[in-house]
């Protein structure tokens, strides 16, 4: 099947009821059929529904049709986009190791890297800049991944994953990209050396502002079992679940099973079926919605560039934008619909365009069908260093659209009447 048959019938077969619509399994747990059947379930031995803090039916399904559109061999469905990123992360560091990661990060996912997991013990080494080159002199024996956002959210550069990918297993360690942004039906990281691929589900797959919910997909590529000292974790038995060996018995997704079975098991970060139902819901749409989406951001895009009350546009369409030529190797052409640009005057132009908006939204997301705007230095980066901002390429006046579905005038009409304000004058489109 195709992309586009996939995120509609993917992993689910009807049962007797033969409803059409994947069912809503609003349930904790599930009869065992014996002890027998009990106790192999628990030990990993057979697959089944227990416990809906570890899976669920309706979720399964959510689970195998990303897992599918992503190309990887099993997924896991979590409450959030940051319960994705922290799990992925914590699946495969401890205390005394260290990450390696690309600067250009989501402002929650930078301060987790930079505030939190240090005071677990594990060290988020950060790159000058997203080059294989920058990220491969921090590697060392004790780094356990490379981490990196396929495009970064809100910079919008797109990252050469061939030659990040090349480094990291050059090194012995896998690639975790995050991929909200260009989502599967742009861009497939494992195609191009990634091992695990993480989502916040919330913003274009759920594509409409009303769930939350995160992703980890394991690519099942990463050779787990070659490495057993930097990797004890797959390759030792696990003492917090019946002493399994990852490695040795989940050889096609050690990553996830682990993930499941240690991390969502132990630290609870579940959806529940109703945000999977609603995720499988925006799923179904998401091929037609990004092709709106691209095509109003062109438009957008073209017009900020022609407004002299605008100083600069980064948008991966224009092909000055250094992530260009990228984007034409790894998207096949396609831009996602993230705009960032500054109008002429700074900070305070900034601020003022933002408070003027009238039809986008002021907020905390992207992907959605509405129209976003967020100014990053005072909401999503403002806990961030002058130096933080700036190796995240925050600038002060950083203005970052997430480009709906709405009709293209309506768009244009909103931002040229809050370039006026923040102009100091209002005056007719351009």
């Amino acid at each position: 099947m195709r992309d586009e048959t996939i995120a509609i019938h993917a992993g689910y077969i009807p049962d007797s009821t033969r409803a059409v619509a994947v069912p809503i399994y609003q349930t904790v747990a599930h009869d065992f059929v014996s002890a027998e059947h009990a106790g192999a379930v628990l030990d990993l031995e057979v697959p089944g529904f227990h416990y809906n803090r570890l899976n669920n039916p309706t979720n399964d399904v959510l689970e195998q049709r990303l897992a599918a559109l992503e190309g990887g061999t099993a997924a896991l469905v979590l409450a959030s986009g940051m319960a994705a990123v922290s799990s992925a992360l914590l699946t495969v560091a401890m205390a005394g190791s260290n990450v390696v990661v690309a600067p250009q990060l989501y402002g929650a996912t930078f301060t987790y890297l930079a505030h939190v997991l240090p005071t677990l013990g594990i060290d988020a080494r950060f790159a000058a800049d997203d080059r294989a080159e920058s990220i491969a002199p921090l590697i060392d024996g004790q780094t356990r991944a490379v981490f990196c956002e396929t495009i970064g959210n809100p910079a919008g550069n797109i990252v050469d994953l061939e030659a990040v990918a090349a480094v990291a297993h050059g090194a012995g360690v896998p690639l975790i990209v995050d991929n909200t942004v260009a989502t599967p039906l742009m861009l497939k990281p494992i195609r191009y050396g990634a091992d695990v691929v993480v989502h916040s589900l919330t913003k274009f797959i759920g594509g409409h502002g009303t769930t939350l919910g995160g992703a980890i997909v394991d690519g099942g590529t990463f050779p787990w079992a070659d490495h057993p000292d930097r990797f004890p974790m797959f390759n030792q038995p696990e003492p917090a679940f019946h002493d399994v060996v990852f490695a040795r018995d989940f050889p096609d997704r050690p990553f996830a099973v682990r993930a499941r079975s240690v991390q969502l098991r132990n630290t609870g970060a579940t959806l529940s079926p109703l945000a999977a139902f609603q995720l499988l819901q925006g799923l179904e749409t998401l091929a037609v919605r990004l092709d709106r989406h691209e095509s109003n951001a062109r438009a957008v895009a073209d017009y900020l560039a022609g407004d002299p009350r605008v100083e600069w546009v980064s948008f991966a369409g224009f092909a000055d934008h250094p992530s260009h030529q990228l984007a034409e190797r790894y998207l096949g052409g396609r831009v996602p619909s993230i705009i960032t640009f500054g109008a002429t005057g700074g900070y305070d132009a900034g601020l003022a365009f933002f408070d003027a908006l009238q039809l986008f939204k002021r907020l905390l997301n992207l992907g959605d069908a509405k129209s976003l705007a967020i100014h990053p230095a005072s909401t999503t980066h403002r806990q961030l260093s002058d130096a933080e901002r700036e190796a995240a390429a925050i600038r002060p006046e950083t203005i970052r659209l997430s480009i709906g579905l709405e009709h293209i005038d309506d768009l244009i009409e909103d931002l040229d009447q809050a370039l006026g304000v923040a102009a100091g004058r209002r005056t007719g489109p351009h």
